[in-house]
This record gives structure tokens, sequence and C-alpha cells, in this order.
């Protein structure tokens, strides 16, 4: 899988398995260690939990071994990450021989799964919760407390943890997600999403321009909007998105769609810059991109999954657009905003792909030379209609080829992108240090692509105006030309 600096993507391989640390409360005596893997909501829910857990008397320790909880948020969206998290439960496991008192606990996406594997069968953990229940561990720790195991993973309607202020960890005090939709209602036969995160709700609009505005206080410049499915954000006072159709007219006609949230946060924070990740071909409506033209904090990047070139494999995918339809859309995008970048989620090798399935991918690729992607080979996921339905037919040695196939064009395309902002002035916000050097600062300009400039006398959340010089296939790497008038 080809690996941005610092972008956003569906499953950083950097960051999987890392603990969260969160100031001290000198008067909390527990110790909670908790470990995350899978897509940015996931971390997103670890600082959920966290912020639940310190209210109960949990301190967060990067020590297992002198911790009284040890809580795991788990992915299924590929076997890798599945294995990863079994590993680390035997591991646990170990340390508990030495420190029987402490309790391990998995969360999130795995929970609902395998809870009765992982409590009756090998008896490997305490607590099983899924991804919705969250406010309900102060009770579940009061039963494992007294010796219970403690399960809960009902997928609600309505938990959206609007009203639970996350607290910021691992943070570089930049850049911060805000989540606005759990769940999904797509039901996409390769994902396990819906299964595991339950229906689509939204989050009152209200809270979030809350939590956005109180960023902003703390010093934070740029924000994300995270759902599973962000076009379809709607909000109607509460209910889910399935039920909009049964609103009254009076709710109806002070709905708020995608568009609108996108515009209120804008205006609310008009110095913040603003991106939004996942979207969704057949739910983006031109309403997003107007708006996104319309204010100039609105990044000019789109992360747009499309998963296959052929109409026959989307169809059997149950994603509900076309090719056409998807180009369709790149074309308009294209049209209201000339510079903007475009990133896909690319998956080969699906169940009876053929040779002209996979020409069509990389015929769809070169339509659109996408400035970057994310490419995986097909993995059956337990539970999904696919695996339920088709036959995982096409051969290891095949998908591997494709999967090179797709990699090389996108590598190709991505240098295409990035020489296009050769001899161009961007505005870049630093984030943090490059990864390379120590002398250099790293930021994203408005397109989300890494660039990288010599230090002088910036420093992290300025907004400066660099100009770039040479680049690679991932990164720009320029120099500071001053400030942008945009601090």
């Amino acid at each position: 899988m080809h690996s941005n600096e610092g972008t956003e993507k569906i499953i950083d391989e950097e960051v999987q398995g890392t603990t969260l640390t969160l100031e001290e409360n000198k008067d909390n005596s527990k110790k909670l260690y908790i470990e995350s893997y899978g897509c940015q909501m996931n971390f997103s829910d670890s600082e959920i939990v966290a912020s639940i857990l310190a209210k109960e008397g949990f301190n967060t320790t990067q020590d297992m071994a002198e911790a009284d909880l040890v809580l795991v948020n788990t992915c299924s969206i590929r076997e890798k990450a599945e294995l990863t998290v079994r590993k680390r439960l035997e591991k646990f496991n170990a340390v508990k021989k030495t420190n029987p008192g402490m309790k391990v606990g998995v969360l999130g996406c795995m929970a609902e799964r395998l809870k009765s594997k992982f409590l009756e069968e090998e008896k490997i953990v305490d607590m099983v919760v899924g991804p919705d229940a969250y406010k309900d561990l102060p009770n579940l720790i009061q039963e494992i407390d007294e010796g219970r195991n403690a399960v809960n993973v009902i997928l609600s309607k309505d938990e959206t943890y609007g009203d639970v202020a996350p607290v910021r960890l691992n943070s570089n005090g930049v850049t911060a997600f805000v989540s606005i939709t759990r769940g999904c209602d797509n039901m996409c036969t390769f994902c396990v999403v819906p299964f595991t995160r339950g229906r689509e709700r939204s989050r009152d609009p209200q809270s979030i321009l809350e939590e956005v505005n109180d960023l902003w206080e703390r010093g934070f410049k740029e924000i994300t909007l995270l759902g599973q499915n962000v076009d379809s954000y709607l909000w109607y006072g509460g209910g889910l998105k399935k039920d909009f159709e049964k609103a009254t007219e009076m709710q109806k006609a002070t709905s708020v769609n995608f568009a609108k949230l996108l515009e209120m946060t804008a205006m609310a924070q008009p110095k913040m810059r603003i991106r939004f990740s996942t979207s969704n071909p057949q739910d983006m409506t031109l309403d997003v991109i107007e708006t996104m033209a319309k204010h100039r904090n609105i990044c000019n990047y789109i992360h747009l999954p499309v998963q296959s070139g052929s109409n026959r494999i989307l169809k059997a995918m149950n994603r509900l657009h076309t090719r056409e339809e998807y180009f369709e859309l790149i074309d308009n995008i294209k049209k209201i905003i000339p510079d903007c970048a475009i990133s896909q989620d690319m998956i080969t090798g699906f169940p009876t792909e053929t040779e002209e399935d996979h020409q069509d991918t990389l015929s769809l690729m070169e339509y659109v030379k996408y400035d970057f992607g994310f490419m995986f080979a097909y993995s059956e996921r337990p539970g999904t209609l696919a695996e339920r339905k088709l036959d995982d037919d096409i051969p290891e040695e095949t998908k591997k080829r494709r999967l090179r196939d797709i990699i090389d064009l996108q590598q190709k395309h991505s240098l295409y992108r990035t020489q296009q902002h050769m001899g161009q002035v961007e505005e870049v916000l630093i984030e943090g240090f490059s990864k390379k050097s120590d002398a250099h600062w790293m930021g994203r300009n408005s397109q989300n692509t890494v660039v990288v400039f010599p230090k002088e006398n910036y420093k992290v959340g300025d907004f400066v105006n660099v100009k770039i010089n040479e680049c690679t296939s991932a990164t720009l790497i320029g120099e500071a030309v001053g400030l942008s008038e945009y601090n």
C-alpha cells in the first residue's frame, strides 16, 4: 500500500497500535492503558473512551504492566488487523499472570462478531464493548470489578457521542478530527462497517460547531469532519437518515444537509482550515462542491473512493454509481474547483473480476489521474454480503499482479500531479518536523500534499507561503517566502 506522510487514510499503518496518553488528574488512582487499531474513527472513539473513563478515576499510562485496565480498540476491515489484535491479547494475558488484578477489554468493531469467542471459548478478555456502548463503560467496569464478565455490543440508532467532549490525544496540537456521523446505510457487499457500526445517524450541528469553536480556542488550525460517509449527513432534530421521509414539514424545512453543515462550519471559524472524509460518489451533491468553491478555508481536496472502474464489478459491489456517473462527478469537481485534488480507494481482485474489468479500472485511473490513493487486494470479510453470496475466486497471484499494476500507475499519476505544483507559491500549514530532517518543517497545502521546507524562524501552527522547487511522487520540497495573510 502506498502511504503518504501524514495523509488521512482508511488505515494509517504507522499509527496502528499506538497508545493514548492524557494529562494526569492527581485525584485519579487507577491506570488505563488503551491501544487503537483501524481507521481514524477508531482513534477518535478512543479519545471519547478516555474522556469517559477519566471521570471514573482512570489516568492513562504507557506502561501496560502497571495498568488496572487494558483496552484494545479493534478493527474488522481486514484480516491483518484481526490477527494483530489476537497477538496483542495473548501478550496482555501473559502480563496478566504477573498482575492478576489487571482487567482486559475489547472495544470497537471486532467486539460484536467475536464476543462469544473471546469471553466464553477462549476466556481471554473480561469485557467486550461495541462502538455504540462506550457510555455504558462505568457500569461495565463495575461488573468486572465484582468479578463478572461484561458485554454490551448493542448497536444504537441514536448514539453519536455529541455530548462527550473528546480528549485530544497524541495530537500535534494543530489538526483535529471532528466526528459528524456514525454508522453507514450503504450496503457495499465487501464492507463490514454497516454490521460493526450499525445504522447511519448524524450528530447535532450545534454540538459540532461547539466542538469546532472549542478547538479554535485551544489553538487548533485545521479540522477534518469525519464520518464513514460524510455526504449523507442529515440532521432534522435527531433520528435515522432513512426515516427522514417521516419527518414533519417543519423538520424538513429546517434540516441541515452536509453542504449546509460545511458552510456553517466554514463561517463559524473563517480562519480554521476545513477538510472532510470520507465522501461517497453516489451521495456527493453539487452543492457540496459549490460550497467548497465559495469558502477559502475549505480545502481543495476530496477523498472519493471508487473501488473499481468496471460497471459490472461496481454492481456486484453494490456501489450505487456507474463509471459514467463517477466521471460526471469528477468533471463537475474539476469544472467548479479546477485545482481540486482527488484521492481514491481501490479494491482489486473482487470476485469474478476479469482482465477486462481490470483494464477498466486502469482506464478509469488514466481518466482521473488521482493525486494519491489507497489500494488493496480484495480480502473476504466475515459477515459481509460478498462473503455470503460470492466465491472469492481470484487467485492470490492474479490479485498481486493486478494490485502491482494499479500501484505502479498511481505512482506515475502521483508524480504527474506533484509536478503540477512546481514553481507555484502555496499556502502550507506547519504541522511538525519533517520525518527525514530536523532542519525542515512538514505541512500540507490545500490539496493535502505533504510539503517540506527549511525551518527558518517559523513555528508549528503557522500558515506559510512556500515556493515549490522540487518534488517526489508524494512530497513537495520548497522554501518559505513569508507568512500568509491567513495567520
